[in-house]
């Protein structure tokens, strides 16, 4: 399983980047696969205030549907527009192309709370 060393990891699957106070959430690699091929992706309104583990995005596959979770607490600031047309962008490239929002973080030490690679790793069952 692909998994950067350098981003931190929720429970619930999702990943988060930081830059500059500036969060990019995306599921994981595991989570993509485990959902299979996506087809639809409900993205979140920018300016929306969230909390860390509220549900944010519904992900829908031929498999399943899924919830998205905020990993941190922030405003939305930016929507990946491109899976509104194109979902399987998060099947392909789950860490790069197919991000799924941009979070504005309230404290930038709320990241603190997440794992690292090794960390979700062992949380994965064929792990």
């Amino acid at each position: 399983m692909a998994l950067p060393q350098d981003l931190f990891y929720a429970k619930t699957h999702e990943w988060l980047s930081l830059d500059e106070g500036i969060a990019t959430v995306g599921i994981t690699d595991f989570a993509q696969s485990q959902l299979s091929d996506l087809t639809f992706v409900e993205l979140p309104e920018v300016d929306t205030e969230v909390s860390g583990g509220d549900e944010v995005v519904v992900v829908e596959s031929v498999k399943a549907a899924a919830d998205v979770y905020a990993p941190v607490a922030g405003t939305i600031c930016e929507v990946n527009e491109t899976l509104e047309d194109n979902p399987e962008l998060i099947n392909e490239d789950p860490f790069g192309r197919g991000w799924i929002f941009k979070i504005k973080l309230n404290r930038v030490e709320d990241v603190d709370n997440l794992l690292d690679a090794e960390s979700y790793l062992e949380l994965c069952p064929e792990n």
